[in-house]
């Protein structure tokens, strides 16, 4: 199905300005208004997790809620898009950025690439979203933050959630055990 440019690219930048609001707002859960009812939103977390929520709801209350919580003081400014008009796949390479500085003045900032690829549903909502991120890089910077003593309470809460659970964490399933597939 084809879709008109000029509607992508309106989804696009109504996107942009809502990750803009939230971020000031420090509540992600506003952006699940963007996804059709049975939207799915999945991610690797390294050699042995998989993330994925199916629906509006569990996007807003874990993918965007719960996996969001802790990550006060972060930006993800957008650099660049690549949109299909044919397929409706829209790709957004992103930034994960903290506002604390380092010694040399350098914010914390996850290297690597990441970004989102988004499957657009029409009526400016998404079908689905993956997002794609170095998790080895995700540690050593969280480790890095840790060593500095620049983490958050938040944060904290966040990471000691993830190594203190006594089970499967929402939405973490082993790789390949996704209830949707992840491609």
């Amino acid at each position: 199905m084809a879709f008109d440019r000029a509607e992508l690219d309106g989804m696009k930048e109504r996107w942009l300005q809502a990750n803009i609001d939230v971020e000031k707002a420090g509540d992600w859960r506003p952006l699940a208004d963007f996804y059709t009812e049975d939207a799915t939103y999945g991610w690797n977390y390294g050699p042995k997790n998989d993330f994925m929520a199916v629906g509006r709801d569990e996007i807003r209350d874990i993918a965007i809620g719960l996996e969001m919580d802790g990550l006060d003081g972060w930006t993800y400014p957008y650099q660049s898009w690549v949109i299909d008009e044919q397929t409706g796949d829209m790709i957004g390479l992103w930034k994960q950025i903290n506002e604390a500085t380092r010694a040399d003045g350098t914010h914390y900032a996850l290297n690597g690439v990441q970004g989102s690829w988004f499957k657009y549903a029409g009526d400016f909502k998404w079908g689905w979203q993956r997002d794609f991120f170095d998790y080895g890089n995700v540690t050593a910077l969280f480790a890095e933050m840790l060593t500095d003593g620049v983490i958050t309470p938040g944060l904290q809460g966040r990471i000691d959630r993830v190594l203190n659970a006594d089970g499967p964490l929402p939405g973490w399933y082993p790789i390949g055990q996704t209830p949707v597939p992840m491609w």
